[in-house]
């Protein structure tokens, strides 16, 4: 079973990799190969935690692309990409570390999935009417998003799961990841010019026009405008304290979608149509797929060959997690990773008396999955939403295209991160 997990899995990320076939049909294929054969059955498919579909992260985008399906009707999305425009004064690179720069920001206090479903919309708009290739922005902005959510327990899946698993507070991450987070985005932002090089030339005559516009024309429904709003604010409050109230994301994102659709008074074709059924079905396919790893014992019998490799040794450990996290989670999506990586690192941190190094180890597996979800078009939630997105808007990202990009980035911010760990964690405390 161990040996068909490994070679289903194998043989559908080389056909995702190279696109021979479609996405979708590899995802999906794999997952309907191993239910035929037995290797997982409906029960780990579909109700494990361990093993099954993460039904949290498929009803929380499903709920934020019918909020946005209905924010869509307002105009909001082109006033903020003439907006932006403007700001920047029409140049492409300035409209790229804008527009990265708010979707960093925006990923920490919302969560980075959510982020490039608002910000995706409005980069196409703002490349549209600028007349250059959208596929850098929406790369950037994606990088920059796993980056920024990493700063908070809610920016990104897998802090939740390390907070649940480890209690750690809101305060805590913002407290220890929020500073790195800090340092790598201003690194990531400085490179942005050589990693997206010969992607900025404009039509002087297309800036002219841009800069002619005005953005308040954009905007065609006020009143549904401010009930957005409203919901939005509902919404990000239910994110932010989802620990006190105790309702997960994932509801919080349902009611906020029933609650707006209701408010509306929209018809389901007005907004279902900005649900990325593609996308959402292709989670499904690849989180069957990893939790046939996960059931037959592969991604835990490579995590433990990590930890036993560090023979006790505090700071190699740090190390070892760091890079073994940021390398698994750019191969399969950081969530099922982190979910099992989790008990793992906290038998590890149970053996470690002191307790910043204990709690090091937390940090090096959250900056590990959190920035090594960039290497791949699959490492992260976000990364597969957006190339859906972009598939849909006629500007497809190739699994390469945004690999090249992505394990660039991927490598500078973990070399980054390693000498923070040790100098926070080992040296300074």
């Amino acid at each position: 079973m161990i040996a068909v997990a490994v070679t289903v899995f194998v043989v559908a990320y080389i056909l995702i990799a190279t696109e021979k076939v479609h996405r979708l049909m590899a995802a999906l294929g794999g997952a309907a190969v191993l239910l035929a054969i037995g290797v997982v059955g409906s029960e780990d498919a579909f109700y494990s935690h361990e093993t099954g579909i993460d039904w949290d992260v498929i009803f929380l985008l499903l709920g934020m692309m019918i909020i946005v399906g209905v924010l869509r009707k307002t105009g909001v999305f082109e006033y903020v990409a003439i907006w932006a425009a403007k700001r920047a004064g029409g140049s492409p690179l300035r409209v790229m570390i804008l527009l990265v720069l708010i979707t960093a920001v925006a990923s920490a206090l919302l969560d980075n999935v959510t982020t490039v479903l608002l910000i995706a919309p409005v980069t196409l708009l703002v490349c549209e009417r600028l007349g250059v290739n959208p596929v850098p922005f929406l790369i950037a902005e994606v990088l920059s998003s796993n980056i920024g959510g990493a700063a908070t327990l809610i920016g990104d899946p897998p802090n939740i799961i390390i907070a649940s698993r480890a209690g750690l507070s809101f305060n805590d991450f913002l407290v220890h990841m929020a500073p790195i987070i800090v340092v790598e985005l201003i690194v990531f932002t400085v490179i942005l010019p050589l990693l997206f090089r010969g992607s900025f030339a404009v039509d002087p005559d297309r800036v002219a026009d841009v800069m002619a516009l005005n953005e308040r024309e954009a905007i065609r429904d006020s009143r549904l405008l401010i009930k957005c709003g409203l919901v939005l604010l509902a919404v990000f409050v239910g994110f932010v304290g989802h620990s006190v109230f105790h309702v997960e994301p994932s509801v919080v994102a349902l009611l906020g979608a029933g609650l707006l659709v209701l408010v509306s008074g929209l018809r389901p074709k007005d907004y279902m149509p900005s649900v990325e059924w593609e996308t959402l079905l292709f989670f499904g396919g690849l989180f069957i797929m990893v939790g046939a790893l996960v059931k037959t014992g592969v991604i835990g019998h490579l995590a433990t060959l990590a930890t036993d490799a560090t023979g006790g040794d505090a700071l190699l450990a740090v190390l070892l997690i760091l890079g073994v996290s940021a390398v698994l989670s750019g191969l399969v999506d950081n969530i099922p990773y982190v979910a099992t990586m989790s008990p793992l690192v906290q038998q590890l941190a149970a053996g470690i008396a002191d307790p910043a190094q204990s709690q090091a180890l937390w940090w090096s597996l959250a900056l590990g999955a959190d920035l090594g979800g960039n290497a791949t078009a699959v490492g992260a939630s976000a990364n597969v939403v957006v190339l859906g997105i972009a598939a849909r808007a006629g500007s497809p990202i190739s699994f390469w295209d945004f690999t090249k990009k992505g394990i660039v980035v991927t490598a500078i911010t973990i070399v980054i991160a390693a000498p923070y760990l040790w100098l926070r964690y080992f040296v300074w405390s």
